[in-house]
């Protein structure tokens, strides 16, 4: 049996059985390399190169920086400033949620992350002015994959390592996307609440509440522009910039906004311990199956095969965005970047694509799999939160998807949507 058909068939085999991700690319890639006759111990050294790289350090960082945001009250500061300017329009509760993902995303870098810590303040809000569980849980879990695509984001940063592109370019890039899809969600929120008369929240919009609310987050709201100012004016890289953020949380939480106690950053360190952990062993196993597959030449056998259905970049777009819709509903995001990225990006730059727009286009689709089942991170978070089920949020959760897609191809068809304002910051600030 060839080296090809004992990885495809062990990987297929063990999710077929309902095997973790992690195990699944592991033993595949183990049973790959015994056929192929190469030593076991090359897994060793792969799972040390896999970690051992700067721009990696920025993703325990980024981590903890989001876990700690939590318990300094800058997340329920932004929630409040998102809740005094959308919650007095139709169906303004759940825009503030959408305001609330958008504004946490921009400094926690993680879907499911900003899916709880918003989830726990906005669905309850949402259930007790009459929305239904199954529709708080839906804009919840759709929205909250707008962490991955506002800057910073954990998944940039892994296709930034995986793809050896800017993570600083990626950061800028994501950021029109990111309020593209926000803006979709909010328009089919917008309709969806006139058809099922969700009223606002009874308050009337009031400049004077807005400012007093920014006010109080003024910190808060700061976070994302020292995070995102920094890294563009070439104060500091991206991994330096995830260190600078936990400070920064630690100073505001402990001294301004005097909330952080000793009990909750033990629980944020022991978050970002979990995560990261969970993080670095699917980048090891997905890079070993990775290195396998390109020694196997299989990348090349899969781009030849959609250059000769067609050369036609239009057509080809169609048919790599709903690869990775399909991928998302089934694996975990970075998995899927890490084990796509050497495949797709050969074809695409091939094609005249830049690789910023592309990892852009890939995280985006990888957002959208945060709220599709069977595997959507976001919707099991919001289900809990919610407690409702999880077919209940999924039904609701289908016209948000519909919107966002539409958005993907927006983003993919106009690539000046991404890459105009890293282009434009980089002859700003000279490169």
């Amino acid at each position: 049996m060839s080296v090809t058909a004992v990885i495809f068939i062990t990987f297929v085999g063990l999710l077929f059985i309902g095997a973790p991700i992690t195990l699944s690319l592991g033993a595949a890639a183990m049973g790959g390399m015994i056929v192929s006759g190469k030593p076991l111990e090359g897994l060793v050294e792969i799972a040390y190169t896999s970690v051992n790289s700067f721009p990696i350090m920025a993703l325990p960082a980024f981590i903890l920086s989001g876990a700690l945001m939590e318990s300094a009250g800058i997340s329920r500061r932004l929630v409040a400033v998102a809740e005094a300017m959308a919650g007095p329009f139709t169906g303004g509760m759940a825009a503030s949620t959408i305001l609330s993902c958008l504004f946490f995303g921009a400094i926690s870098g993680s879907g499911p992350a900003t899916t709880a810590a918003v989830g726990m303040l906005m669905i309850p809000a949402m259930t007790r002015h009459g929305y239904d569980k199954g529709y708080a849980g839906a804009v919840t879990s759709s929205s909250g994959g707008l962490g991955v695509v506002i800057p910073p984001s954990i998944p940039m940063v892994i296709y930034g390592v995986a793809a050896s592109q800017s993570i600083a370019d990626l950061f800028i890039a994501g950021f029109i996307p990111g309020v593209m899809l926000a803006a979709g969600l909010m328009l089919m929120n917008y309709i969806k609440s006139k058809q099922k008369k969700y009223k606002g929240d009874g308050k009337t919009l009031s400049v004077k509440t807005v400012m007093s609310t920014m006010k109080e987050g003024f910190w808060a709201l700061l976070t994302p522009i020292i995070i995102l100012g920094g890294i563009y004016t070439g104060f500091f890289t991206p991994t330096e910039a995830a260190i600078v953020s936990i400070f920064y949380t630690l100073f505001v939480g402990i001294f301004i906004y005097k909330e952080i106690e000793l009990k909750g950053a033990m629980k944020a360190l022991e978050s970002t311990t979990w995560i990261t952990g969970r993080v670095l062993i699917i980048m090891f196993t997905a890079l070993a199956f990775g290195q396998l597959l390109t020694i196997n030449k299989i990348p090349d056998i899969i781009a030849q095969g959609l250059l000769n259905l067609t050369s036609n970049l239009y057509m080809i777009w169609p048919l790599i965005i709903f690869f990775l819709l399909f991928m998302g509903m089934f694996m975990e995001t970075l998995a899927t970047i890490m084990l796509v990225t050497p495949v797709l990006l050969p074809v695409m730059v091939s094609l005249g694509v830049d690789p910023i727009h592309f990892g852009v286009v890939l995280v985006c689709c990888c957002e959208i799999g945060f709220a599709t089942p069977p595997l959507g991170e976001n919707m099991f978070i919001a289900s809990g939160v919610a407690r409702t089920t999880l077919e209940e949020i999924s039904v609701n959760a289908l016209p948000f998807v519909f919107v966002s897609v539409l958005v993907v191809f927006l983003i993919a068809y106009f690539p000046t949507l991404t890459l105009w304002l890293p282009n434009f910051l980089g002859n700003l600030f000279g490169g």
